[in-house]
Parts: C-alpha cells; sequence; structure tokens
C-alpha cells in the first residue's frame, strides 16, 4: 500500500511540533528556573527568621500545619489576609457567573473551584451540556459577522482590484480585521484594567487579556480578586461579556483566515487533501490531451464542408487567476 502524501507530511509536522515542544520547555526552564530558586531560598529565610523569632511559641511542625491550611485555602480561592476578611465571597451571583462562564468558554482559570462533592458533579454536567452549547451560539454568531467582514472584503476588491492581485488584497483584509481585534480587545482593555487593578503594570493586563481570549487560562492573574475591589460582582460580570465576545471575535479571525486558501496550512495534512491531488493530476493530464488535440487538428485541417453539423469539442469551464491577479473565466 503506498504512503499517503499527507501522511507523510503529518508525521514531519509531528517531528516539527515535538521539536517545538521542547525548545519551548527548554527557553521556560531557563527563564523561570533561576527566579523560582531565588523565591525558594527567599522562603527559606523567612521560614528560619520566623522560628528564630517565636521559637519559644510555636514549634516547626506547628509552623508546617498551619503553612500547609493556609496554602490549600489559597488553592482554592480563599485568601488568608486581613484575617480572612473579604468584602465579597468567591460565590457570589456575579462571581458565580464569571466561573461559569469561565467553564462553559473552556477557558477554566483553576483559581475558584467547587468545595463540594455535589458542585464538582453538577460542574462535570455543566460542561459536558455547556460547551456544546456556547460552540453552537459562537458559530452562528460568526457566521452572521461574516457577512458584513465579507461586504467589506468585496468593497476591498472593487476599490483595489485594478492595482493588487487577489491573494494580497485579501492578505490586506485579514490585516485590518486582526488589527481592530488587537486594538479593541487587548490594547484598549487592557489600558482599562491597568487603570482598575491596584498591583497590575500594562504587560500584566496585556498579558491577562490574551492568556484569557487564547482560551488557555493560566489563572495566575484574574480580574476582580483584590480585596478591596469595589462592586466586585458587577465587575465580574462585565468582565464576562468581555470574554464571550472576544472569544467570538478570535472565531472570526480564523473563519476569515480559512477563507484564504493560500493561508489554510492545515488543509494540507488532511486525507482529503490526497484525493484532491489526485484530481488536479487528473485534470491537468486531461488538459494536456485536450492540447494535443487541439494541435493535431489544427495542423492537419480537413475541408469545412466535413465539420460542417458536427459540434465542437465540450470544454468545461474553469475560473482561473491572471498574472494581474484579476479573476477570469476561461471559455
Amino acid at each position: 500500500m503506498p504512503l499517503r502524501k499527507s501522511n507523510l507530511r503529518l508525521f514531519v509536522f509531528g517531528l516539527f511540533y515535538l521539536l517545538y515542544l521542547i525548545i519551548g520547555a527548554s527557553i521556560f526552564s531557563a527563564i523561570e528556573g533561576p527566579q523560582e530558586k531565588a523565591l525558594v531560598k527567599e522562603l527559606k529565610e523567612q521560614r528560619a527568621l520566623f522560628l528564630k523569632d517565636h521559637s519559644g511559641c510555636i514549634s516547626d511542625a506547628e509552623l508546617e500545619e498551619f503553612i500547609v491550611k493556609i496554602v490549600r485555602a489559597t488553592n482554592r480561592g480563599i485568601s488568608a489576609v486581613r484575617n480572612v476578611t473579604s468584602s465579597n465571597p468567591n460565590w457570589s451571583f456575579g462571581q458565580s457567573l464569571f466561573f461559569a462562564g469561565t467553564v462553559i468558554t473552556t477557558i477554566g482559570y483553576g483559581r475558584v473551584t467547587p468545595l463540594s462533592e455535589a458542585g464538582k458533579g453538577f460542574c462535570v454536567l455543566y460542561a459536558i451540556i455547556g460547551i456544546p452549547l456556547t460552540l453552537i451560539m459562537f458559530t452562528a454568531i460568526v457566521e452572521r459577522l461574516m457577512i458584513p467582514t465579507s461586504w467589506f472584503l468585496q468593497f476591498m476588491f472593487r476599490k483595489l482590484g485594478h492595482l493588487y492581485k487577489v491573494f494580497h488584497i485579501q492578505l490586506l483584509h485579514l490585516t485590518v480585521i486582526i488589527t481592530l481585534v488587537i486594538v479593541f480587545f487587548y490594547l484598549i482593555p487592557a489600558a482599562i484594567y491597568v487603570s482598575i487593578e491596584p498591583n497590575w503594570n500594562y504587560l500584566d493586563a496585556f498579558y491577562y487579556c490574551f492568556i484569557s481570549l487564547t482560551t488557555v487560562g493560566l489563572g495566575d492573574y484574574i480580574p476582580g480578586d483584590s480585596p478591596d475591589q469595589p462592586l466586585r460582582p458587577l465587575y465580574k460580570v462585565a468582565t464576562t461579556f468581555y470574554l464571550f465576545i472576544g472569544l467570538m471575535m478570535m472565531m472570526l479571525i480564523l473563519a476569515v483566515l480559512y477563507e484564504i486558501p493560500e493561508l489554510n496550512i492545515g488543509f494540507h495534512f488532511y486525507l482529503k487533501s490526497d484525493t484532491d491531488e489526485d484530481e488536479r493530476m487528473r485534470l491537468q493530464s486531461s488538459a494536456t490531451s485536450g492540447q494535443k488535440y487541439s494541435k493535431q487538428i489544427d495542423e492537419e485541417p480537413a475541408p469545412a464542408s466535413e465539420y460542417q453539423g458536427i459540434p465542437s469539442f465540450p470544454r468545461p469551464q474553469a475560473t482561473y487567476q491572471s498574472t494581474d491577479g484579476s479573476l477570469q473565466q476561461s471559455q
């Protein structure tokens, strides 16, 4: 059985993907490793100093038990600062709506998680139903957003079609869409978060927007987690709506990208690409045979009377891109 070209390309791509993972792991380890070691050293020094100053009232085992409880509570979204007091609980309606949104959009920060067995079970069922519903809703909305996006592309074709190739106009169209999304869903929201969050700089805010809208959801930065945050539930609701709209814009970018065949690289790894390549070779072979047949007829013309009433050789019409980039139809 011959090896499919798509399988060979997929194998090479898999090796490249593995190499990409290894390189990324090496760089992360080189950058973050020293920072972690310095933090561990500082924590050890603080712990030793604390035990030295309070050696008469607390033992190392008691301190260890206390730290474990603090860390466990922190991992579940309960802060131990300020005598464990906060203006708003983690499971108010606004906070719960924010959590539900991160579940069904697969962002999943992981900072606040269900504490009870019933909550964990309901979270599983909620995600099973909610994630497909979210994909259906996002797909339907993006399909409608593609209508004005296509109008804009046709407008660019009318204005620039006589100057540039089709691919170049599509590339410019994609660049405009990406630029608008970056400005209105990354740069401006990052500036808003900087003005609201007390401990975030602009890089932190932009990092949060990117990690969230790409559904990575690391959870190291979450808006509204400050104990002094005013209107915390409302802030969480507004952030939820931002995430929903931002995710739809990211899907819109992918939809516009997939409309450009030259940039749809993933197609070359699908099994369907083998069938399409075979069909393209067959059509090219048929076209070459047709040219030879036409050449033979031209070299040995017959009397016109012999061809009267005989229909010409049928040729399928095909749309192709000329050298100047415009779309033309073969006759």
